[in-house]
This record gives structure tokens, C-alpha cells and sequence, in this order.
């Protein structure tokens, strides 16, 4: 995504810039290696950072929440993306499979129990790693609540999202035949593995920028390009993952399980004007969640970068350095 206004101005929130320490691929079995790092203070308060998407990635600006002094910042691609080999691979590719992940670079790290930061798919992923391990979680941050829920799959790709940017829905839905159109998730799936790599980048490209393009509140139209191998690793993950309804038990599974965490402290950090996670996820979920904080911010969308989304999440931080 193109850096904006509003990305640059974020910067002023942010810890400066930090190299890791230490960087790994770790094999996880079913041909899957998964890229690691650690960085900040290696004898630090641990705090492991789950990236978005299925299959954004992580990037250097997700260390810079992090006080370097205090923290010691694990980051890592989950399965397919990022740095994590094979690229773009859905083949034992599941939720549970990155719940299994997660504990065993846990385990070999030597952590007993860690912060877990997560925003978007990253917070839906975080809600179900604790509720299977809330022994292994001392608090939960989340930003830009997805619940993996019908509802809200049909807002982004069934027209909720585009009846406020009619002419973007225009470009996103309009590739597909008007017959294929009621479910636009199978209708971009068939193309997104469709085996030819160039119908697959095209179609990787134009569900990246739909989503992209509706990130910021400061966007006003169509965004650059994402580069083909990002965009189709990117598309291929979550459309595989949103096929599958997050490979869940039922629709609401992480509300239906809520009570197992209903002890560990959590801040929720929501874009007030999120066009991607609308904030109605975020309020249910604090509304059942006695020992939840959430923080609306007033004028910001879904994007880490928006500058009211960074500065919060760099005061909770702090706030929880002791």
C-alpha cells in the first residue's frame, strides 16, 4: 500500500526504528518452514505480534509499538506469506495449524507467557489462541476486531462495504460475470486457483486493492498496486481461510467461547470509521468481556497506520510496562 498522509504523520507516535537480534525459520513439519524474528531487549517483557490478512505478512513497522527498553518483540509470517516458504501454499494451511505454530515457536523460545498483539485477522487469530491456550496469555491487544462471522463477510464482499464507494465496488465486483456475482468469495476463489499464475495475480490484485483501497479514513480512491507476488499470496490465503469459515466449528465460535478467557485483561482498539471491520465486532465483543477496555478513536478506519489507531496503541503499551 502507497505510504499517505496519514502514515507519515503516524510515524511521530512510534518508537525509532530497531534491528533483530535474532532471526530464524523454524520447520513446522508438512513441508512449511515459518519465518521468525526477535527483537528490542532480549531479557524483556515478551510480546508476540500477529500480522493481518491471512497473509499480510509482518513488516518493521509492527516493532515500532514497543518500547525496545522493555519489550522483547517476537514477530513472525504465518504459514504461505511473508518470508514463511512455500509462498502463496494453502496445502495444511488452516487456523489450527497456526494455533499449533504459535506454541511451538513459544516453546522453543523458552517463554512461559507472553502479550499478544494482534490486529484485523491478527486479532481474530489472537481471540482464538487464547481461548485454546489461556494459560499462555497475560494480556490481549487487539485492533480493528474481525470475529470471522457470516455478518461480516457479507459486508465486505456482499455490498455493505460498497454502497460507500460505489465506483471501487465497481471495479472489485465487476471483473466477475454478473451470474457469479452473489458470491463473490467462490466467484474470486475459482480464479484465485484457477492454476494459471496470471489470471491468479490478476484476480490477486484487484481483491488486495478492494481491501487496500478501504483501509484509511484518509482514502479517496483507488491505491497503487500491489506487488504480483504479495497480492496473490495475500488473496489466495484469505480467500482460502474465508471459504472455509476461519476453518471454525460455527459462526460466532470466539463469542460462544469467550468465557475461557473471560479473565485475562484485554484493550480494543477500534477505528471508529472502519469501513473493512465495521466497530460493531469490537463493541459486542467488549459489551461480553467484563475485563475488556475498548477505545473507540473518532476519526480513523481500519489501517495500524492511522495515526489515532498508532498513538493508542503506543499509550497501551506503555501503559503496561509497570
Amino acid at each position: 500500500m502507497d505510504r499517505t498522509a496519514g502514515q507519515k504523520r503516524a510515524v511521530a507516535f512510534l518508537y525509532p526504528q530497531i534491528e533483530p537480534f535474532d532471526r530464524r525459520m523454524i520447520d513446522m513439519g508438512e513441508g512449511h518452514r515459518i519465518y521468525v524474528e526477535q527483537c528490542g531487549h532480549p531479557d524483556g517483557e515478551p510480546v508476540v505480534v500477529f500480522h493481518g490478512g491471512p497473509g499480510g505478512g509482518c513488516s518493521p513497522a509492527m516493532r515500532r509499538y514497543f518500547d525496545p527498553r522493555h519489550y522483547r518483540i517476537i514477530l513472525f509470517d504465518q504459514r504461505g506469506c511473508g518470508r514463511s516458504r512455500p509462498h502463496a501454499s494453502v496445502t495444511d494451511n488452516t487456523t489450527w495449524h497456526l494455533v499449533s505454530d504459535i506454541e511451538r515457536i513459544r516453546t522453543m523460545l523458552g517463554i512461559d507467557r507472553w502479550i499478544v498483539f494482534g490486529g484485523s485477522w491478527g486479532a481474530t487469530l489472537a481471540l482464538i489462541y487464547a481461548e485454546t491456550h489461556p494459560d499462555r496469555v497475560r494480556a490481549l491487544i487487539l485492533r480493528g476486531v474481525f470475529l470471522m462471522m457470516q455478518r461480516e463477510l457479507d459486508w465486505f464482499y456482499g455490498g455493505g462495504a460498497g454502497a460507500f464507494f460505489p465506483d471501487l465496488w465497481r471495479g472489485f465486483a465487476g471483473l466477475i460475470p454478473a451470474d457469479e456475482q452473489g458470491d463473490l468469495i467462490a466467484a474470486y476463489h475459482k480464479r484465485l486457483f484457477s492454476g494459471d499464475v496470471l489470471t491468479e495475480t490478476r484476480f490477486g490484485r484487484a481483491w488486495a486493492q478492494w481491501e487496500n483501497a478501504l483501509a484509511s479514513v484518509e482514502h479517496d480512491g483507488p491505491v497503487g498496486e500491489s506487488p504480483a507476488d504479495y497480492a496473490r499470496a495475500f488473496a489466495r490465503l484469505e480467500n482460502h481461510y474465508f471459504t472455509h469459515g476461519g476453518f471454525l466449528e460455527e459462526d460466532g465460535q470466539i463469542l460462544r467461547d469467550l468465557p475461557r478467557i473471560a479473565d485475562i485483561p484485554a484493550v480494543i482498539v477500534q477505528g471508529r470509521y472502519d469501513m473493512i471491520c465495521p466497530p460493531l465486532s469490537a463493541w459486542t465483543l467488549a459489551e461480553r468481556w467484563p475485563r475488556a477496555e475498548l477505545k473507540m478513536i473518532p476519526v480513523a478506519g481500519h489501517a495500524l497506520s492511522e495515526p489515532g489507531i498508532s498513538a493508542e496503541l503506543v499509550r497501551v503499551m506503555d501503559g503496561l510496562r509497570g
